[in-house]
């Protein structure tokens, strides 16, 4: 057997330890599935006391194939229908043969590794914090195949499994024996096999059974016929598709698992849950999904966007940062730092400013302290790391600065000079600009190779992606450390090449923009934020316009026309531009000055300004779908421009820049992946359809049109 090894001790229990050999972890791939099938066989026909499930790896089991996953096609349908069926019907055996079987999770058991782990009569985890047991399988666009929807509302109920389920929510060793997902705590392996002996000493004189197996079982709190599930399940679809948008089939498909299998015996319902299973693993959003969120970021978090010569750098861990600005921006990058074990030096042109700065962060902490989220010194070890300056000189022993003041040339160029004055040699200075070409910021510095973009989003402490911008003097050693930095702070780092805008603003601006033009049209406002809605975006244009600021937008645009004047380019123009100055007219800048596209009342929820009728009249509307796909096409076109142009290096950098920093439907596996997905003869024809009614901006570049006579797709391979 591959990928289990049977040992048996001398008080002949079986011992089926998990140990894949071709990988660092194991998955229920066709070794594993292959050799548990034999394990099976060679056990019916053996006397043994009971069955310890134990791994021989750091985690206990990784869970399911997602090459095989992914790979997985229509056509296959059949045959991998077939697949599951026969690896459930293994580990049905297990909990069915009558004699104790215990799984020993000293590791991480997610997805297939805790349906694996159901399967057993008593679950037995290591008490470490790290250890997480989940089924994560809804973020990928699956769902639990193995057994997990069927076994975790006959374990919990209904009601309380939907988390885990739909949520993917995960949990500790503690939190898990609390909610009663396992039995037993050990404190360390030894004690965890110890427990495990003596459970299948005390309970291998009778036959043992499944609760859900025994007879006159219920399940907790009801089956779907129970009033109060009646209650809840009649209004769940509804919620579920104004959570989705009807964007994400996996949510719907485990409700329905969920509910239709509660309602029969359970070999009916493991064949209901593997139908479902293959019709969304077959299906375009999972594999969307699991190209990004699982081999796209795997691959970013390897740094394979890097040159080879940076990945074979040996980076140390920053010690200590300083951060320049204490607005909102620098105060979330000092709180994001501190929190992953940074020394923080926050500098403010005031130190009141400064205080103010590190009072954000407090009142964060002080907000999950009160949640339970997190104890008082955890919360006090955090703040002390931060400290507030007015003095350019307390930045003295910092490895890494970045600057985080307002987007002004001459601003941030004088901060450059008088922060490297304090610094060491060796030191990186980085810039947060969001727009700024970083090789003219580059200019104020006396060593442009430690120079670079350091592109954080806000809030700063909870968005996942920090936009790396690389200088035409930038070193490789400065991206290798600046890198290895962001990865050290728990963010995703992205790599691009030094333009106007960058990627993720140069994009995020022609979401914003296309609804704005859109209102200016006389498109019903609703209209449009319904229509980003139903496509999978968090925020409509409008709102999010509000949060950014009008009177932002419009100094970014003011600050690129004279930078194009300059260079004596010509200077570009949308049709949202007169929208905005008419807005700013009005003195409805956005949120921060009291009301913008959105009226926000002090007592009740925001909702879109009355005012827009009359300052924006509505004519004929245009069909849905064009308001829909004008705000995805917008982005996408725009996205391949950047590829196209080399400011993006990667295809897998351009989908999860997309969705991590500015919010592109995640079910769509990222912007260019939506052009995959889409087809790329399929996209430019409606590109070229959206061009002729409603502007150039939508007309196909070179690469689209070169995919188009090709057929291929967009890789990086």
């Amino acid at each position: 057997m591959k990928a289990i090894r049977i040992e048996k001790d001398s008080d002949n229990i079986v011992h089926l330890v998990l140990d894949n050999p071709n990988a660092s972890a194991n998955i229920m791939d066709a070794d594993f599935t292959e050799s548990l099938r034999q394990a099976v066989r060679q056990l019916q026909g053996e006397d043994f006391r009971g069955i310890i499930l134990r791994s021989a790896k750091s985690t206990f089991f990784a869970g399911g194939d997602l090459n095989r996953l992914y790979a997985a096609r229509r056509e296959d349908a059949e045959a991998f229908f077939s697949e599951c069926q026969a690896l459930k019907a293994d580990l049905r055996w297990l909990e069915t043969q009558g004699k104790p079987v215990v799984a020993a999770i000293n590791g991480a058991a997610l997805g297939g590794g805790w349906e694996l782990a159901l399967a057993c009569h008593h679950r037995i985890a290591l008490d470490d914090r790290r250890l997480k047991i989940g089924l994560p399988e809804v973020t990928l666009g699956l769902l639990p195949g193995g057994g997990g929807c069927v076994r975790m509302p006959r374990l919990l109920g209904l009601q309380n499994s939907l988390p885990y389920l739909l949520e993917g929510k995960q949990v500790s060793p503690q939190q898990a024996l609390a909610a009663g997902l396992i039995q037993q705590l050990a404190a360390d392996p030894q004690e965890l096999l110890d427990h495990a002996r003596d459970f299948v000493l005390a309970n291998s004189d009778t036959p043992l059974l499944q609760p859900w197996d025994q007879p006159g079982y219920r399940m907790p709190g009801g089956d779907p016929r129970n009033p109060k599930n009646a209650q809840l399940l009649a209004a769940a679809p509804a919620m579920l598709i104004q959570k989705t948008k009807g964007c994400y089939p996996a949510p719907e498909a485990i409700l329905s698992v969920a509910v239709e299998g509660a309602q029969v015996d359970f070999d009916t319902a493991t064949r209901i849950e593997s139908r479902y299973f293959v019709e969304l693993a077959c299906g375009q959003v999972a594999k969307n999904m699991i190209g990004t969120f699982w081999f796209g970021l795997n691959a970013i978090k390897a740094g394979d966007s890097l040159p080879e010569s940076v990945r074979q750098m040996n980076t140390a861990p920053v010690k200590k940062i300083g951060v320049l600005g204490a607005g909102m921006m620098g105060a979330g990058i000092a709180y994001a730092c501190a929190s992953k074990g940074v020394e923080v030096v926050l500098k403010d042109v005031s130190l009141e400013g400064a205080e103010k700065g590190k009072s954000y962060a407090q009142k964060s902490l002080q907000k999950r302290l009160e949640r339970g989220r997190m104890d008082q010194s955890r919360m006090e070890a955090i703040l002390n790391r931060i400290h507030p300056t007015d003095q350019v000189g307390d930045l003295d022993g910092c490895e890494l600065v970045i600057e985080a003041v307002f987007e002004d040339r001459k601003l941030k160029a004088s901060v450059t000079r008088e922060t490297e004055a304090v610094l060491a040699e060796s030191a990186i200075f980085a810039s947060n600009t969001s727009t700024l070409p970083i090789t003219g910021l580059a200019e104020a510095s006396g060593r442009p190779a430690n120079f670079i973009g350091l592109h954080f989003f806000s809030p700063a402490e909870k968005m996942p992606l920090v936009e790396i911008i690389c200088g035409q003097e930038t070193s490789e050693e400065t991206l290798g450390r600046a890198y290895a930095f962001v990865l050290q702070i728990g963010k995703t780092p992205i790599i691009v090449n030094d333009s106007r805008g960058f990627f993720t603003s140069r994009v995020f601006g022609c979401f914003t923009n296309e609804g704005i033009a859109m209102l200016g049209e006389g498109v019903n406002p609703a209209t449009i934020e319904s229509a980003a809605a139903q496509a999978g975006f968090p925020v409509g244009p409008l709102a999010v316009s509000d949060e950014v600021s009008m009177t932002l937008m419009s100094k970014i645009r003011q600050q690129t026309i004279a930078d194009l004047q300059e260079e004596g380019k010509s200077v570009p123009s949308h049709p949202a531009d007169k929208v905005i100055d008419h807005m700013l007219e009005l003195g409805r800048a956005g949120k921060a000055s009291g009301g913008g596209f959105y009226s926000y009342p002090e007592s009740a929820s925001k909702h879109l300004w009355p005012g827009l009728a009359k300052e924006f009249p509505q004519g004929e509307q245009p069909p849905f779908a064009d308001v829909r796909e004008r705000l995805l096409f917008a982005m996408a076109v725009e996205t391949l421009r950047c590829y196209e142009e080399n400011v993006l290096r990667s295809v897998r950098e351009a989908n999860i820049g997309s969705i991590f920093g500015i919010g592109f439907p995640p079910w769509s596996g990222g912007a260019l992946q939506y052009v995959n997905q889409y087809g790329p003869v399929e996209f430019a024809a409606r590109a070229r359809e959206l061009a002729a009614l409603y502007g150039d901006r939508f007309e196909p570049p070179a690469l689209l049109r070169q995919l188009e006579e090709s057929a291929q797709q967009l890789t990086d391979e």
